[in-house]
């Protein structure tokens, strides 16, 4: 019995010693949700923009009866937009769902990953020589073998100037 309690310590342990991320593409860039702050991954169809929004919110969407505003990654990183589709009027985009306060918001993504699992030890803060618009949004780095993954800040991506109304 009490070796069944050393591997299930030893399970746990290896757990509290990983980090978890849901991985989404940003132009050429790879980035890591906390798996823990991601309620869904989902095709994003029918955005009604907002008047008058900041340039990053794509506007609102309905998912299964619930009201997601939707924000464009690309935007929010300092980025262009990437070109619709030539007549497109109901685009596809990919968004990963967040909850915030009770809020439901959409970050359109260009492409969703997999989910990945590193150590802990692994992680870096943010370098010095890190896109100002992207450290700005980032909790860290992890330095894969071929690749950065930034990991993101979601309350910081979810800090939206909005406009002073006139």
């Amino acid at each position: 019995m009490s070796t069944q309690a050393t591997r299930d310590e030893s399970g746990a342990a290896g757990f509290e010693d990983s980090l978890d991320y849901v991985t989404v593409t940003v132009g050429e860039q790879l980035l890591g949700l906390p798996i823990g702050r991601v309620q869904d991954v989902f095709i994003a169809t029918r955005i009604t923009p907002v008047p008058l929004a900041p340039r990053e919110i794509v506007g609102l969407l309905n998912l299964r009866g619930r009201i997601v505003t939707a924000i464009c990654m690309r935007q929010r990183m300092g980025r262009s937009a990437a070109p619709a589709p030539e007549g497109c009027a109901d685009c596809e985009l990919v968004a990963v769902g967040i909850d915030q306060g009770g809020e439901a918001f959409a970050l359109i993504v260009d492409k969703v990953g997999e989910v990945m699992r590193l150590e802990r030890s692994t992680f870096e803060p943010v370098p010095i020589h890190l896109d100002s618009g992207w450290a700005g949004l980032a909790k860290g780095i992890h330095r894969l073998e071929d690749r950065l993954l930034v990991v993101l800040d979601v309350d910081a991506i979810l800090r939206i100037e909005l406009p002073v109304a006139a």
